[in-house]
């Protein structure tokens, strides 16, 4: 089975900081993936190599079965980017933004476009210059699905928009993803939008070190155990984080309470986490 993206032995540097060593994950049709991480890791850097914007200096990333960094004009239009916010060119108005997007899409929906902008209720003749972030991001959005993309790559989708909008966008990306097979890769630091709505989670760290599961798994598998003890805790494997906090630490798990009572030799306190307290006790505060 060829997947939607397959990266194999990436391996990528800005001059002396290594970024990724033998980096490899794949992501199957019709699943929706959030990439996670702290800031640094490179996500946004993944991107624009799966874009094309960047070559890997060693190993290589696949989309639709082409080299990322040359694919061709008929697989770019089976993608729709959303890159590091809300970006449009602001000097269009609503609809000469579209007339300039359908010229270059064979499948373009201009009624997709139209049915989203529609709910703004502004005049067409209206500049995207002179519209909120909440505005934008709804013009962005139109243009996006209207190009009927198999696979959409969010980079901080959610950069500027408040509550409302942010409910709305992934509401709207939600009844797209249900009508067709379609795949969509985001990154976002509101961990807790996710829930419902991502599927499969891939955590990204420094240097590579990757994990993917599904979203469900690792809210019912990843623990919290808590230990009123100020002594310090050795690492281990079953270990993943600790957090210490004044008169007890924090221990992060996808081990058995039993399991890890016995290696600690002490008795530990389940804790109740939000997928965010999960999100910073997998991959740390700092």
């Amino acid at each position: 089975m060829q997947h939607v993206i397959a990266v194999r032995n990436l391996s990528h540097s800005y001059g002396n900081y290594r970024v990724y060593e033998e980096l490899n994950l794949s992501l199957q049709a019709g699943k929706v993936y959030a990439l996670l991480g702290k800031n640094g890791v490179g996500k946004t850097t993944l991107i624009k190599i799966l874009m094309g914007f960047l070559k890997p200096l060693i190993g290589e990333c696949r989309v639709f079965g082409e080299l990322s960094h040359d694919l061709s004009v008929q697989t770019r239009a089976r993608i729709g980017l959303l890159f590091e916010g809300h970006l449009a060119w602001e000097f269009f108005s609503i609809i000469q933004i579209e007339r300039f997007y359908a010229a270059f899409y064979k499948n373009w929906n201009a009624d997709i476009y139209y049915h989203l902008v529609d709910r703004l209720g502004l005049p067409y003749s209206s500049l995207i210059k002179n519209m909120s972030c909440g505005e934008r991001s709804q013009i962005v959005l139109g243009l996006l699905l209207a190009q009927q993309p198999e696979l959409l790559i969010l980079d901080d989708y959610s950069i500027g928009l408040d509550a409302g909008y942010r409910r709305l966008f992934l509401d709207i990306m939600q009844e797209f993803c249900q009508k067709k097979n379609h795949t969509v890769l985001l990154t976002s630091h509101l961990i807790q939008d996710m829930v419902g709505f991502v599927e499969e989670a891939i955590f990204l760290q420094k240097g590579g070190e990757v994990m993917t599961i599904s979203l469900a798994d690792f809210q019912e598998k990843f623990c919290c155990y808590r230990l009123y003890s100020e002594k310090k805790i050795d690492f281990c494997q079953k270990i993943k984080n600790v957090e210490y906090h004044d008169g007890y630490s924090e221990i992060f798990s996808f081990a058995e309470q039993e399991e890890l009572e016995e290696i600690l030799g002490a008795t530990l306190i389940p804790q109740e986490m939000t997928l965010e307290d999960a999100f910073i006790g997998y991959t740390g505060r700092y």
